[in-house]
């Protein structure tokens, strides 16, 4: 179903863009840029971010690159007029700001999209980087994973998301492991839902990395890539016996 969902997406995407008018194109050494009445300045601008986050969140994960985005392999940013433009492309739900496409190297946004330089430039760069390095078609990849590495990225975003989560523990709106690795859309939950998804996503990258360091991340990253199986990558890499394991270990984390 997630793979139908990702081909029927790609088919969308390609369809509606070749009905548009024609985009202008501004270039950088690892991106290319493609936008209709976007200023100027604002095109400048996320060439110069981009470029930054393709360095900095590679250091940050500890992954090392083979695959560079250099000359055709580039990245490519496709920059819609207005938030309608941008959802009749990308087929995205009224909520969403920006979307990637990792097989392709294609994120999709607009301007007028909100923190869209400094939360979801990073946010969908580090879908794609991650997805390189772990499997573009990994099939141990949970929902939760791609889209706690990606928000990883937006520390300042999520600076509260620990104490947010212990509250939801309190009051009973925690989603457990077990629940949240069942979701393989996001598409029709309410925003509130949404907002605890992505929370608990980002929280349990960060205590990965804090607790275990970034080394043991980016060995589980391998394992992850190497044996397609998230259970199998946590018992290699932290000796954790599949989810309940690790939620236990991370409820634990944040109550101290």
């Amino acid at each position: 179903m997630r793979k139908y969902f990702v081909f029927f997406f790609i088919f969308i995407f390609f369809n509606n863009l070749s009905a548009s008018e024609k985009f202008k194109e501004s270039r950088s050494t690892h991106f290319i840029v493609f936008y209709n009445n976007a200023p100027e300045g604002f095109i400048q601008s996320l060439l110069d971010k981009a470029e930054f986050y393709y360095e900095s969140i590679t250091e940050d994960l500890g992954f090392r690159r083979f695959n560079f985005w250099l000359w055709d392999n580039r990245a490519k940013i496709y920059i819609y007029d207005d938030a309608n433009s941008y959802r009749l492309a990308s087929n995205q739900p009224a909520w969403s700001g920006g979307a990637a496409m990792p097989s392709h190297k294609i994120i999709q946004s607009f301007p007028a999209s909100k923190d869209f330089l400094d939360t979801i430039l990073p946010h969908e760069i580090g879908h794609i980087i991650f997805r390189e390095f772990v499997g573009l078609n990994n099939p141990g990849v949970t929902l939760w994973l791609d889209e706690g590495v990606a928000s990883y990225q937006e520390k300042r975003r999520y600076a509260q998301a620990d104490a947010f989560i212990r509250r939801l523990i309190d009051q009973g709106g925690f989603i457990n492991l077990e629940k949240l690795s069942s979701y393989y859309s996001l598409a029709n939950l309410d925003s509130g839902l949404i907002d605890i998804f992505y929370a608990q996503s980002y929280s349990i990258v960060n205590f990965l990395i804090k607790k275990f360091g970034r080394d043991k991340f980016v060995l589980f990253c391998r394992n992850l890539r190497d044996y397609r199986n998230l259970d199998d990558a946590l018992r290699l890499t932290y000796t954790l016996q599949g989810i309940n394991q690790l939620e236990k270990a991370w409820v634990d984390y944040l109550k101290k």
